[in-house]
């Protein structure tokens, strides 16, 4: 029988012939924070506190935290009475935490922050998976989760979130929810069936769950399930745009990739908005893991430029291949991709083979075979139920992996982690301590912190020494993250109306805030100072 090559086939064979990618001497170093926070690490939400809201779920069984005060549960569907904690609340400036009480099962959830900086939190399992959660940062340690009376109206399990320019939260898609709804709601929504999710469930597999979700600046949702993409204006429940399948393996949940959009330029026009997913799994891979038969993850990469009139997919491969990567994009708008296994996918005892090194991403090197960079690894194997997020000083916290139905401590291949990592990037090597910037201050602000969509504002930052090369600043949104998917997570290069000499290594940056909520939707954000790909410890700022 002759084999028949299909046109996606043959680009992903022509650019595997073509790839040879740049392998530095490792880089970047790791730093093990805590040997045990008590919990794993399932999901992770930075506030604009300086402090990461973390949790797992309520029926993994008591967990290895007390909760305070003798605080239980007495709904627990493992054991009756649960006095143990399954959220803490992590301060990264005294590297402490302290235990947090969910009431209901927040396994498998979603989230994002509202404009006034408050977690909101959707969906879970069982008596968890209609509920609506949220947690205010607070200035004392008596903030805690508040679960809502309002609930969600279909259950929503392994679902995504977005924050929209109006301020209210999308939550679309998850187990058997073909459809999407909102928080707040206006009186007149409900639910709203969206059949591309229908359209891209596999038969016994799925791998359309947690989908990607990407806010364009024109303000319509760009919508990732499996293979497919759409551009959905839900503001009218319309599919505006089918966008090419992507070449290759599957790349949503149990089949789990990561996707990233690449960072926005504001200068002073907004530049050709570019989506990026990289790994996965072929289809097949869950049901051969329940069997002992581990397939090896998806090496390549995909870009797609979503603004052109005709985009199509430009394939990269990764040098190794990787199912349940985190993607994280960075100040210097760089993407480091981390965690995640060689083989298998998503699921319980489903993957082996753990990565352990992480990949910097090139993001504008013109040299395709010079994009990625292999850098220093981890020890700690980070699979199932793992998470990572941005820091404020340009590290990355990376926590968790449990790929069990319970806690296991021992006899498994790949135990339960309870310990918390920070990884910080080669950019924060001591060699290049010198190019860092320290931000002195904010002006503009009439509070100091909030600014106007489209206001000028300045940033005045010092060096240790005269100048190498230009400045830039950027404007990341701390992103909700768990499954391999940092949600809302986005990042703009403000446009640089002037450079002022103040003194001798001391600048002033005056920089446009984003022209709209579609660019930037409301709420708090980290502005960096960038230098030679040097990114400052950020400040926060709001928009509104």
């Amino acid at each position: 029988m002759a084999c028949h090559l299909t046109p996606s086939l043959i680009l992903l064979l022509s650019l595997l012939t073509l790839s040879s990618p740049h392998l530095d001497n490792g880089g970047g170093e790791w730093a093990l924070l805590h040997r045990s926070v008590g919990i794993s690490a399932m999901h992770m939400q930075l506030l604009h506190n300086d402090k990461v809201i973390i949790f797992d779920r309520t029926d993994f069984g008591p967990s290895q935290l007390t909760l305070p005060f003798g605080k239980c549960r007495h709904n627990d569907e493992v054991v009756s009475e649960d006095c143990t904690a399954h959220s803490i609340l992590y301060d990264v400036a005294s590297n402490t935490y302290r235990p947090l009480m969910v009431l209901t099962d927040v396994w498998c959830s979603s989230g994002a922050l509202s404009p006034n900086g408050a977690l909101i939190q959707t969906g879970g399992y069982h008596g968890g998976d209609h509920k609506v959660r949220t947690f205010t940062p607070c200035d004392d340690e008596l903030c805690d989760w508040i679960e809502l009376p309002q609930n969600l109206s279909v259950q929503r399990w392994y679902s995504s979130d977005n924050i929209l320019p109006d301020g209210r939260l999308i939550v679309v898609g998850g187990r058997k929810a073909f459809s999407y709804e909102f928080f707040p709601k206006n009186p007149q929504d409900s639910v709203f069936y969206f059949r591309f999710l229908v359209e891209t469930t596999d038969f016994k597999e799925e791998n359309n769950l947690y989908p990607f979700l990407h806010l364009l600046p024109d303000g319509n949702l760009f919508v990732f399930a499996n293979q497919r993409s759409v551009l959905l204006d839900y503001k009218i429940n319309k599919v505006l745009r089918h966008f090419p399948p992507i070449p290759g393996e599957k790349r949503s949940y149990p089949a789990t990739g990561s996707s990233a959009m690449l960072p926005i330029r504001l200068s002073p026009q907004i530049s050709a908005v570019e989506v990026m997913v990289c790994g996965g799994a072929m289809g097949g891979a869950y049901t051969k893991a329940a069997e002992g038969i581990y397939v090896a993850a998806s090496r390549t990469c995909g870009r797609l430029r979503v603004t052109d009139p005709d985009p199509e997919w430009r394939m990269e491969f990764m040098p190794m291949g990787r199912v349940m990567p985190d993607m994280i994009v960075l100040p210097t708008g760089d993407v480091i991709i981390l965690n995640g296994a060689g083989k298998g996918t998503a699921g319980w005892d489903s993957a082996v083979d753990p990565v352990l090194h992480p990949l910097l991403y090139r993001t504008n090197e013109p040299n395709v075979r010079k994009r990625f960079s292999v850098l220093n690894p981890t020890t700690i194997p980070r699979l199932y139920h793992s998470a990572a997020t941005l820091l404020p000083d340009g590290r990355i916290l990376v926590g968790g992996s449990n790929p069990h139905v319970l806690y296991k401590f021992t006899g498994v291949r790949y135990p339960t982690e309870l310990s918390l990592e920070a990884f910080s990037p080669p950019y924060l090597g001591s060699e290049r301590t010198h190019l860092r910037p320290s931000i002195l201050s904010v002006e503009g602000p009439a509070d100091g912190l909030t600014v106007s969509y489209g206001q000028r504002f300045s940033v005045t930052f010092s060096l240790m020494e005269e100048p190498e090369g230009e400045f830039r600043v950027t404007m990341v949104a701390p992103a909700f993250n768990t499954h391999s998917f940092a949600m809302n997570q986005r990042l703009l290069v403000l446009h640089v109306a002037d450079v002022q000499q103040m003194y001798s290594l001391t600048h002033r940056v005056i920089v446009h805030a984003p022209p709209t909520a579609n660019v930037a939707p409301p709420g708090y954000y980290m502005v960096f100072v960038v230098h030679h790909g040097v990114p400052s410890h950020s400040v926060w700022i709001r928009i509104k």
